[in-house]
């Protein structure tokens, strides 16, 4: 079978990496490359990296129009997309043979659409899985081939979640694929009534609302991990990497512990355990508070 694979990130990489070994993959298509760091040099994305070091054709187009030009002329057997990060012309899902064979990381129909992993984790959800799905014109719409159920445990983030669900993903892939090819699978339809959505995560998001409970309040610092943050009573900002809830009291952003970083959220409280400093260091929450210096520590509040 001629596979030709659609995928952008990290989360994309072992799927690319086992269809290389069980198939021929013709291309590579993943989004152009972009600045990235403090010095905003032109980063290729992961999946570019490793298709070139196997001599693999990358493809990068601007505009979705030029995609179907090149799958013409490739003639792909089946197309496979993971994480592309754009949705793909209706002519190109229609062009293979054996269609567009899609890895969406969550129990479809819930949590259709590009943040599934950080919008279960944002919801409390204990269970998530991945998807293998037939593509259509719709988001996250199509007929599926295969799931499988994975647990979400307390001390997940979503590194450590990404990486569990792009690995198990990867073998489900490839032995959905076998099935698919061989006529041993049929097509199961959504229950279109019991859909969800998982929308792009909006910058005003990663900030922490200290009005919220601290349960919604952890598992925002989980499901954005490493970019949520706050602010010190002096403007200073932290990112906040880890945190616990703990059962106290106090207004929304108040500092509840002169030797712990516990924080009053709109209920209960949660006790910081990890954090970067506006200097940039990771570090434990009570080894910051032993070098914040508070001249009245009642009315210090994080923001």
């Amino acid at each position: 079978m001629r596979l030709l694979f659609f995928g952008t990130p990290e989360f994309a990489l072992p799927s690319f990496k086992r269809l290389t070994e069980d198939f021929e993959v013709i291309g590579a298509f993943c989004k152009p490359d972009k600045p990235a760091g403090r010095g905003q040099k032109l980063t290729p994305p992961p999946i570019k990296v490793f298709a070139q070091s196997l001599g693999v054709e990358v493809f990068q187009p601007e505009k979705k129009s030029h995609i179907f030009p090149i799958v013409e002329e490739l003639k792909p057997d089946c197309i496979v997309t993971v994480a592309y990060g754009k949705i793909l012309p209706p002519e190109v899902i229609n062009y293979p043979k054996y269609g567009c064979i899609n890895l969406h990381a969550s129990l479809l129909p819930a949590y259709r659409g590009p943040a599934p992993i950080q919008r279960a984790i944002m919801s409390g959800e204990r269970q998530t899985g991945n998807t293998i799905m037939l593509m259509e014109e719709g988001l996250d719409t199509g007929a599926i081939l295969s799931q499988e159920e994975e647990p979400i445990y307390e001390e997940d983030n979503l590194k450590t979640l990404s990486e569990k669900l792009s690995k198990k993903g990867a073998e489900l892939l490839v032995k959905t694929l076998k099935d698919w090819f061989s006529g041993n699978i049929k097509p199961v339809p959504q229950n279109q009534e019991k859909a969800t959505y998982a929308p792009s995560i909006e910058k005003e998001e990663y900030r922490i609302c200290w009005k919220s409970p601290a349960h919604s309040v952890r598992d925002r610092v989980r499901g954005l991990y490493p970019n949520c943050y706050t602010f010190t009573k002096e403007g200073e900002r932290l990112k906040i990497l880890k945190v616990r809830v703990v059962r106290a009291k106090g207004s929304p952003g108040e500092l509840l512990d002169s030797k712990k970083l516990v924080v009053a959220c709109g209920e209960d409280a949660v006790e910081v355990l990890e954090l970067i400093s506006p200097k940039g260091k990771v570090m434990k929450g009570e080894d910051f508070m032993r070098g914040y210096r508070f001249e009245n520590f009642c009315n210090h509040y994080l923001r």
